[in-house]
């Protein structure tokens, strides 16, 4: 049980990585199952597995958590998530850990595929949430364009999605439009970015 419980309605940064910095995607086959894995998991109504669920004509179930933000990177991913329902982060994050059986029977390997329990951090200001966001949506892009076997909510953010799993409104409805958050983003990640080389300065 965690030190400290999450909370109803409060927002978290939630993100892990594989052991020992291993892959978690292969290719873009394993990409596209973890993301439909957390599209398909949020919901409080159990579907069983995803094979299952395509048989599911009602796809309006009551969700576990919002997800606000999401960046999926070739050995790590990120979530900026809501807690909708009492322990809704610790079953969503249980249920898509299943994705490790899919892909140890897919690559015929055996044992942990993440580095332990998933990591967690409660997003206490506004202030915080928006330079979360903007870290998280462009964590596949700290080097300009976007890594290979990755994907993240960039593109619903600035409008390009034809399909839309996040709730922007939180964040986006703070600014005049996708333009000015663009703008805000990229500062907000040059920022960042300079006080991690600033640290590593410091550390040498």
């Amino acid at each position: 049980m965690r030190k400290v419980p999450f909370v109803g309605d409060e927002y978290y940064h939630i993100y892990n990585r594989g052991v020992d910095k291993r892959r978690i995607f292969e290719d873009s086959k394993d990409l596209n199952r973890f993301f439909q894995s957390i599209n398909e998991f949020n919901s409080i109504e159990p579907i069983g597995s995803i094979f299952e669920n395509s048989f599911n004509k009602k796809k309006d179930n009551e969700k576990l958590v919002e997800i606000i933000c999401y960046c999926l990177n070739p050995n790590h991913f990120h979530f900026v998530l809501r807690q909708l329902v009492e322990n809704g982060i610790s079953e969503f994050m249980k249920r898509i850990g299943g994705y490790t059986w899919y892909f140890n029977n897919r690559h015929k390997r055996n044992g942990a595929l993440f580095q332990g329990r998933f990591r967690s951090s409660h997003i206490g200001s506004n202030e915080y949430l928006l330079h979360v966001s903007a870290y998280v949506n462009l964590n596949n892009r700290f080097k300009g364009k976007p890594y290979p076997l990755s994907r993240s909510s960039w593109g619903e953010y600035l409008g390009e999605e034809n399909e839309y799993m996040c709730n922007t409104g939180i964040v986006l409805g703070q600014f005049k439009n996708s333009k000015e958050y663009q703008k805000f983003a990229s500062s907000s990640l040059k920022d960042i970015l300079r006080r991690k080389e600033m640290v590593k300065d410091l550390e040498t």
